[in-house]
């Protein structure tokens, strides 16, 4: 297929050929692979500037998505690539054979520094999904630090480059110039942009910025940085939030109360304990659901209200595909025995096969975990209507996820988001604490946002 770049995507192309170290902020379903590829294929065709490129993707993207986009264009025909997943002497093998693009995936970083015995020979490293080097104590982390001197390049990618606030750019960005702008060490970022916030003692759990901090961290990035947002310059479908209330009776209450206050939630078949604040949020997370596990690793039955709603929604769409999205095993496992019982033809989108069943509409419902499913799919051509049966806290799977039917390519005028919510629950606690992570996410994006002109320049 022949390549035919929008205007951003020249601009963002040119951004990597003339910054040895760049983080671009895409939006999802904005073409950062074919973006990222059409740089690498002149810096190593045009200017001879690359000789070798390393691209490091989580497990699904690496395995598919880079690979389906070099052999999509004709302009790439002539990159040769390598996947390096799978057993070590699989990997071994990939490693090892004749190639300009090397694909890894995430969690094989530490093996490939550490352990393979591979000279660490690449000039050109590209990072898809930055974000998830956020972590600057993860193991991943720390073995790419320490071979990321040799690297001449690196690209960062990403749409959600601060989902649980500014304090996740520090390992990012060190990452990428090696603490040039914001510090080389996490107690000084600390020190320099933040105060603690909620403390128990000397032991401090959360931070918060100091004043103008977010301007000034802008500033230090702002060089080396684009942000894009897909509205600015595709046309997208509209998108519509709606949340679903359902409400539990006055037993069910009763019980997702006790747990909320007594941190113990006594059943017939087990007792349910919750040991801390994150533990008891999961809890209530279930509980909202319908079903909580128990101690003894069994299941206990809440309610039904959820899958009530569900199904109301299903003979509600007569016959229009629905994504739902769901996080919980057993969630997964009552959603399957009530779509049984009603009939309906469903799938998992856990596989290649299922995938394309999705898209070219052989499912009437396609159940997706964001974890995932949030990266790299395409699943905008089996439907524009995505569930939430249940909620999650992270802001990044939840954008992820959302742009699976939300992005270009989706033919439908309108993508609409369903928010299945119990009402009086921590479902409207998450909602609240998404929407101000996006927030500060939002403020990162639009400060460092790319003005892109007619002719590609600043």
């Amino acid at each position: 297929m022949r390549y035919r770049p929008h205007e951003y995507q020249r601009y963002a192309i040119n951004f990597i050929k003339e910054h040895p170290i760049a983080a671009i902020l895409l939006d999802m379903g904005m073409g950062k692979s074919s973006i990222t590829l059409t740089a690498i294929m002149d810096l190593m065709y045009d200017s001879f500037e690359v000789s070798k490129v390393l691209i490091i993707a989580p497990l699904r993207v690496a395995k598919n998505t880079w690979s389906a986009e070099i052999e999509k264009w004709d302009h790439l025909s002539g990159l040769k690539y390598s996947i390096a997943v799978g057993t070590a002497a699989e990997r071994m093998r990939a490693l090892k054979a004749d190639a300009d693009i090397y694909i890894i995936n995430r969690e094989n970083i530490s093996w490939l520094t550490e352990k393979s015995g591979l000279p660490f020979d690449y000039d050109m490293v590209v990072i898809d999904e930055l974000s998830s080097f956020k972590n600057w104590q993860a193991k991943r982390f720390r073995a790419l630090m320490k071979v990321r001197p040799k690297v001449k390049r690196i690209v960062g990618l990403t749409g959600t480059p601060s989902s649980n606030g500014l304090m996740d750019l520090f390992a990012e960005y060190k990452l990428l110039d090696m603490g040039e702008r914001l510090g080389r060490f996490i107690s000084q970022y600390r020190l320099d942009y933040f105060v603690p916030d909620q403390m128990n003692g000397p032991v401090v759990y959360s931070y918060r910025l100091r004043p103008g901090a977010d301007r000034r961290i802008y500033s230090r990035i702002s060089d080396i940085t684009i942000s894009m947002k897909g509205t600015d310059h595709l046309k997208m479908p509209e998108l519509v939030n709606s949340e679903y209330m359902v409400y539990m009776d006055e037993d069910e209450r009763r019980k997702y109360e006790q747990m909320k206050m007594d941190m113990v939630l006594s059943l017939p078949d087990g007792e349910v304990t919750a040991a801390n604040a994150a533990s008891l949020s999961g809890k209530l997370t279930q509980m909202a659901n319908g079903s909580v596990y128990s101690n003894t690793g069994g299941v206990e039955n809440i309610h039904d209200r959820k899958l009530d709603a569900l199904e109301d929604m299903i003979e509600a769409a007569n016959g229009k595909t629905l994504l739902v999205a769901y996080w919980y095993k057993h969630d997964l496992s009552r959603i399957i025995k009530r779509l049984d019982e009603l009939g309906v033809n469903y799938g998992k989108l856990d596989t290649d096969e299922s995938i394309r069943d999705w898209n070219v509409g052989r499912l009437e419902v396609g159940l997706i975990h964001p974890a995932s499913a949030g990266h790299g799919l395409n699943l905008q051509s089996g439907g524009s209507t995505l569930v939430w049966f249940g909620m999650i806290w992270s802001l990044e799977l939840y954008q992820q996820t959302v742009a699976r039917p939300w992005r270009q390519g989706q033919e439908s005028g309108t993508v609409v988001v369903q928010h299945i919510l119990t009402a009086g629950t921590v479902d409207e606690r998450i909602m609240k604490a998404l929407s101000a992570k996006d927030a500060t996410q939002a403020r990162l994006i639009e400060a460092v946002k790319a003005e892109v002109t007619a002719d590609g320049g600043n």
